[in-house]
């Protein structure tokens, strides 16, 4: 029988219909101090800047055994940014964003 809380599977079967599964916990991406948790400390410096011009944080990767990705949008939500580990930004990130 299918888990549908198996993180492995991305998909679920409703009706003989092919549901989308969302993996995302929406309620922490409304918590700005679960979205800080575990970023360096020079990630949270640069983050304090960009939010000083206006640029938000729109949600965390954790990618495994890696370094947080956060991902920051700018006020209109036209572009993106991410910040590396080392507090540097990366503005054309290999960041595949979902619509």
């Amino acid at each position: 029988m299918h888990d549908p809380t198996d993180p492995v599977h991305d998909e679920l079967i409703a009706d003989d219909a092919v549901v989308p599964y969302e993996r995302r916990d929406p309620t922490s991406a409304d918590d700005p101090v679960a979205l800080r948790s575990g970023l360096s400390r020079a990630q949270l410096d640069t983050l304090d800047t960009m939010e000083s011009f206006q640029w938000r944080l729109g949600f965390v990767r954790w990618p495994v055994f890696k370094a947080p990705i956060p991902v920051l949008f700018n006020r209109d939500g036209s572009r993106y940014v991410v910040i590396r580990e080392d507090g540097s930004i990366d503005e054309h990130p290999a960041l595949q964003l979902r619509d």
